[in-house]
Parts: C-alpha cells; sequence; structure tokens
C-alpha cells in the first residue's frame, strides 16, 4: 500500500508512511508464545542441572547438600573435557567445601578426622573390612582431600600465592595419596584446560580482532575504494607470507630426527605441538595456502571488471552508513547478546554434563543373561549375576546416573542443544531485521537528509522486538532445526566409523550434504526475508515468498554482483583472521624473543590460538555483516523500485543518482534488474 502512494504531497511522506506504526501489526504470533514458553523452559533446564545437588536423602531423612565434590581434580587437566564437558573421576554432593588437606591414609588412623573425611565419601566404605587400597580401587573415597571453596555450586580448590609460588591451603604441595606434588599441578585442573589458563591474553588477542575491524569499517566509510584494493593485496600478502614461513619450517626440520616420519605414522596426539616438528605437517601447511592462494589470484583476474562495479556499490553503501553511523556499532550489541547465549549454553552444559554418577555394567566374554545390566561392583562378587555368569565382571561403563534425572539427562542436554542453536539464530536475525530496517529508511526517504527518522536504527529495533518477534522466532526455528539435524547426523557418523557397510556411509554422505546446503539455502532466504519484513511488516512466510521470487526475477544480478561484494567482505574477514593468528601464534607459542616473558606457560599452546582464530572470525564477520546487509537491504529495495517505478513525475524513483548509474553501468552483462 505504501508503494502505491505516489501522488501530489504525498510523496515526500512515503518514506515515513512504510515505516509508520499505522500500517504494522504483530506478525507470527504463536511462533512468539512458542518461542518464550521455549524460553522459560530453558530456564527451567539451567536451575534444575545447576541444582542437581540441592539435597540429597540418607538414613535420617533429608539433608542438603548443593555442592558438587571432585575426588580427583587433577583428572579435569585433560582436553577432552572441553570436548565432553565433564571430568573423568567419582563426583559426590557434600553439605559444605573441605577445607583441610589430609589424605586417606593419614585421615583413618585418627578418629576425629576420620569422622570428617567419610563425609566425602560416596558411602561408608567400612574401614574394619576394608584395607585403603580396596578402597581406593572400588572408588568408595577420595584418595586425598583439598581445602577448597566453592564455585558454581562445585568444590574448588583454593589457591594462593606466597611471591611467585602457587599455594594450596597455604602449603606449597600436597599429598594425592600416592605421592607428593605441587600446587601448580592442580591449576591445569581448576581450569579445564589451557583455554582458561590465560583468560587474559585470549581477550587481549580478540580485543586486537575488533580494533582491526573498527578500524577497516571506518576506513571503508570515507575511503571504500582504495581499502577494498588494500585488503586485496594485504590478503595476498598475509597468504604469501604464511607459505613462506611454512617452507622456511619444512626445509630447517630436513635434518632433524625423527621428523621425516608420517602423521598416518604419528596418530592422533593430544598435544599439537608434536605436530609442528614432522615435515609433513609444514608441507600439508604449504599445500592447503598454496591452493588457497591460487584460488583467490585466479578469482581476481576473472572478476576483475565486477569488482571494480562492486566498489562503486560498496561506495554507495558507505554513504548509507553515514546516515546511519550507529550501526557500525551495532554489531557489538549483537556479540554482547550473542556473549549470553554462548555462556549460558556453556555453563548449562557445563551443569548437565559434571552431575553425573559413575555407572557400572556387567561384562562378559561369553554369552550372559546379564551382560550389559547395571551393577553394583562392591556386592558384585556375592550376587545373582556372579553366580550366573561366573565370568563376568562389573566394569565402569559411563558417567550417567540411574535416577529419572540421569535417564533423562540426554534429553536435558539436547534440549540445551537446539535452544542454543534457535537463541544464536534469534540474535543473528534481529541484527539483521534492524539493520535492513535502518538502512531501508535511508533508501526510501525522498530527501536523505530531511524525511531520515532521528534515530533509524533505535526506530528499527523498535519495531522488530514489538512487532516482529514472532517472525524472528519463526526463520531462526527453522534454521535450528535443519542445524540440529546436522548435529545428529555427525553424531551418527562419529558412531558408525568402525562400520564396514558402504552403502551406510555412502547415504550419510548425501545426507550430511544436502542439509549442509539446506542449511546455506535457509540463511540466505531468511535473510531476505527479514529485509522484506522490516519494509513491508509481513508475516515471515509471505515475506519469504516475496523475497524469494524478487530474487529469482533478477538472478543474474544476484550472481554476478551480489557475490562479488560478499567475496570482497570475505577477503577481509580473512585478512583479520590471518593478522590476529600470525599474531596470536607468535605470542602462545613462545617462538618469538619479543613474547617470551609475556607469553603464558601452556600445555596445548593451540587451544588458545584456535580460540582466537574462531572468535577473530566471529567478531569480523560481525562488523563486516553491516555493510553486507547494508549492501543486500539497497539491492532488494532497489529492484523493488525498479518494479513498480520508471522514473517518471509521477511515479519517480528513490534511488540515488549514484546507485542508478552503479547498476545500470553494466546492463549488457545482465546486472540491471529484470521489469515485470
Amino acid at each position: 500500500k505504501c508503494m502505491e502512494l505516489k501522488s501530489g504531497e504525498l510523496i515526500k511522506h512515503v518514506a515515513t508512511d512504510c515505516f509508520s506504526l499505522l500500517h504494522r501489526g504483530c506478525t507470527d504470533i504463536v511462533c512468539c508464545i512458542f518461542f518464550i514458553v521455549a524460553i522459560v523452559g530453558y530456564v527451567a533446564v539451567g536451575i534444575l542441572g545447576k541444582s542437581v545437588c540441592s539435597s540429597v536423602k540418607d538414613g535420617l531423612g533429608t539433608v542438603k547438600k548443593p555442592l558438587l565434590f571432585y575426588f580427583n581434580m587433577m583428572k579435569c587437566a585433560s582436553p577432552m573435557v572441553l570436548l565432553e564437558f565433564q571430568c573423568p573421576t567419582p563426583q559426590v554432593c557434600v553439605e559444605k567445601c573441605p577445607n583441610r588437606t589430609m589424605t586417606l591414609v593419614t585421615a583413618i588412623g585418627d578418629k576425629q578426622d576420620w569422622e570428617y573425611y567419610r563425609s566425602f565419601c560416596r558411602e561408608d566404605p567400612g574401614v574394619k573390612v576394608r584395607s585403603v587400597p580396596q578402597i581406593l580401587q572400588e572408588k568408595l573415597c577420595p584418595a586425598y582431600l583439598i581445602s577448597s571453596k566453592p564455585f558454581l555450586q562445585r568444590c574448588f580448590p583454593s589457591l594462593g600465592k606466597k611471591g611467585e609460588v602457587i599455594t594450596v591451603g597455604d602449603q606449597e604441595t600436597f599429598n594425592d595419596g600416592e605421592k607428593i606434588r605441587d600446587a601448580k599441578d592442580l591449576v591445569a585442573g581448576m581450569n579445564c584446560g589451557d583455554i582458561k589458563h590465560q583468560p587474559v591474553s585470549s581477550c587481549s588477542c580478540l580485543l586486537i580482532a575488533v580494533v582491526l575491524s573498527l578500524i577497516f569499517i571506518v576506513l571503508l566509510r570515507y575511503l571504500a575504494g582504495i581499502m577494498v584494493w588494500v585488503m586485496i593485496v594485504m590478503v595476498i600478502a598475509v597468504v604469501a607470507y604464511g607459505i613462506v614461513h611454512c617452507s622456511v619450517k619444512y626445509v630447517s626440520l630436513k635434518d632433524t630426527p625423527g621428523a621425516n616420519i608420517t602423521l598416518q605414522q604419528l596418530g592422533f596426539q593430544p598435544d599439537f605441538s608434536v605436530y609442528l616438528h614432522i615435515r609433513q605437517t609444514w608441507l600439508a601447511f604449504i599445500i592447503i595456502l598454496a591452493i588457497l592462494e591460487f584460488i583467490i589470484i585466479i578469482l581476481l583476474i576473472f572478476l576483475r571488471n565486477r569488482i571494480r562495479i562492486a566498489v562503486e556499490l560498496m561506495k554507495e553503501a558507505s554513504r548509507a552508513v553515514g546516515y546511519v553511523m550507529s550501526s557500525l556499532f551495532y554489531p557489538i550489541f549483537t556479540f554482547f547478546l550473542l556473549t549470553i547465549v554462548i555462556a549460558y549454553w556453556g555453563v548449562t552444559a557445563v551443569f548437565l554434563s559434571t552431575s553425573s554418577e559413575p555407572v557400572y555394567k556387567v561384562f562378559n566374554e561369553t554369552v550372559c543373561p546379564h551382560a550389559r545390566e547395571t551393577c553394583i561392583p562392591e556386592n558384585f562378587t556375592l550376587s545373582k549375576m556372579k553366580t550366573d555368569c561366573p565370568q563376568s565382571e562389573c566394569l565402569f561403563a559411563f558417567y550417567g546416573g540411574e535416577t529419572p534425572y540421569h535417564k533423562y539427562l540426554i534429553f536435558l542436554q539436547f534440549y540445551n542443544v537446539f535452544l542454543f542453536f534457535w537463541c544464536a539464530n534469534f540474535v543473528t536475525a534481529l541484527g539483521q531485521m534492524t539493520l535492513a530496517g535502518a538502512f531501508a529508511s535511508y533508501y526510501w526517504a525522498p530527501n536523505k537528509t530531511k524525511d531520515m527518522p532521528a534515530f533509524p536504527l533505535c526506530a528499527s529495533l523498535g519495531r522488530s522486538l514489538r512487532y516482529h518477534t514472532g517472525s524472528l522466532a519463526f526463520g531462526s526455528l527453522i534454521l535450528a532445526i535443519v542445524q540440529i539435524i546436522r548435529v545428529l547426523l555427525e553424531y551418527i557418523d562419529h558412531k558408525l566409523k568402525g562400520a564396514q557397510n558402504k552403502f551406510a556411509k555412502f547415504l550419510l554422505c548425501c545426507l550430511k550434504c544436502c542439509f549442509w546446503c539446506l542449511e546455506k539455502f535457509i540463511k540466505f532466504l531468511n535473510r531476505n526475508a527479514y529485509i522484506m519484513v522490516a519494509i513491508y511488516g509481513k508475516n515471515f512466510c509471505r515475506s519469504a515468498c516475496d523475497a524469494f521470487f524478487l530474487l529469482m526475477r533478477n538472478v543474474i544480478r544476484v550472481v554476478v554482483l551480489d557475490k562479488v561484494t560478499d567475496f570482497i567482505l570475505f577477503l577481509g574477514k580473512l585478512l583479520i583472521v590471518g593478522l590476529v593468528g600470525i599474531f596470536a601464534f607468535f605470542f602462545f607459542s613462545g617462538h618469538t624473543d619479543a613474547f617470551k616473558g609475556a607469553a603464558p606457560s601452556l600445555h596445548y599452546y593451540w587451544v588458545p590460538i584456535l580460540t582466537v582464530l574462531v572468535g577473530s572470525y566471529f567478531i569480523a564477520h560481525g562488523f563486516f555483516s553491516v555493510y553486507a546487509m547494508c549492501v543486500d537491504t539497497l539491492f532488494l529495495c532497489f529492484c523493488e523500485d525498479l518494479e513498480r517505478n520508471d522514473g517518471s513525475a509521477s511515479r519517480p524513483y528513490y534511488m540515488t543518482t549514484e546507485l542508478r548509474d552503479i547498476l545500470m553501468k553494466d546492463a549488457d552483462a545482465g546486472i540491471k534488474c529484470e521489469v515485470m
């Protein structure tokens, strides 16, 4: 309706009317309600995981035991904890964390100490009938207690410092039941890997990525043409430097003993630094970087004319960004919301995973009616299972549980992952619709200076949340469903790695490929649907349909020009990730004398490096998404404008002269939008 208001004094009010609240109503209300209910359930799951140790029944009734105590914190130092979110050590709910440091051997010899010590056992071990080795073998009690403090309802050793020496309970060493250890050995366990060993260092590298991204975006605003070519040249230079650096490493390891073994002979190693001493690793890096460099150069040669036009389009996008300068900082808001979503998911995952108990199953090499049944190792030798199957053993199977909570724990974890995808997609969608609404208000304003809203970004954010939360939830739900299916397919693929069924592997590979393509298509469709919702205020399905057919009517231009712009922005992301990655490698690896004093001592320095690389990409993606969203919005608005208007006095174009010149500069190549 707004687009039909084309006569007389109404022309100058078209932009205001199109984005007016009078023409809007709440869209996709059912999905909005469903999303709110799901969020409430998500909060309930987090509270449930946190309070799993809230109360425990004993012989005298129900006792409050809100804290989780780990038998052996050293087990948490494994890098696998980062993937499984749990420490492979027995855990028990306790009323208070231990405030003493002692061993099982010393505690048994003193009646008063033993009364205190056994409160941290899974059950009364019966010291009169069991020896200390038996108690430890059956994992009834911890081998030692360490003075601890509660954190996130878990007991962590209370570490301190005497000068430069790390202490635990004012002691520099502790007895773990087998040998005397330094207190500093507990740090790796408490941190659950090196990803938490130096959070300040990792955050500093990510801060560098933020600063670089912001500098590039600001420079694009004023020097778009120059910055695009500078980015292209610097990307080629960074990749070339990577090839040279890897070649030097490859040559330097030529006469090093053990450097000529293959990666297949080496196998999997948790310490990534081991691979860096193998020549084949650096050869693989050289090949990968060389292929990447070749692809970039070939694309630049064939797309050089399109890149010139794309640069002009970036300049127009820069003008739009100039009218909505606050959009440069909107990714910080999106990043803040995503941080909350990721942090809540991570904490909930840790709560759910670390609330497990050791489960023991019956194992037997011959046929046994009780095979894989749950058993209790303490009385297994006297049980009917042992009588029926004399050769069977009661062995540890996994960490889980037999309570109703533990039986449904896998569904709670699945719900946690699904809501993570949904919420993350919702936050991303909110950012896309907010930016689209702000840039569309720029396009449809007849007079860019007078008819623009005072605060276009805030106005667009308010419209999106007030009227289109349901549409945002609908689009992000569809994407989350596809993503969770992909996760399930990856899980099935992991479980079937040892299978010999070629057809099953082929079918699974096809399914993974299809759903990957489907996810990419849905992301593309959702993005353009949010632009149409921001412009016209229709529901998600109607907007997605309109956007799809509009793009199909202009498919040549989408492929030729829009994707060239995406390629340029991708090079910008690649440049920032490359620069930050090079800095992080030299900083954390300690290979450069300049960082040897400041670099932390890490067991697995590849963990923070990978964290910085992934974080840098998402940060760069967040900032460059402003320009990408601006280009996509201007394109859809341009095609709508071209289809509805003819440039006459009664139906004037709303595009700027510069934009019309850009998009019609190469009409012979099929870039011009078709008029229906």
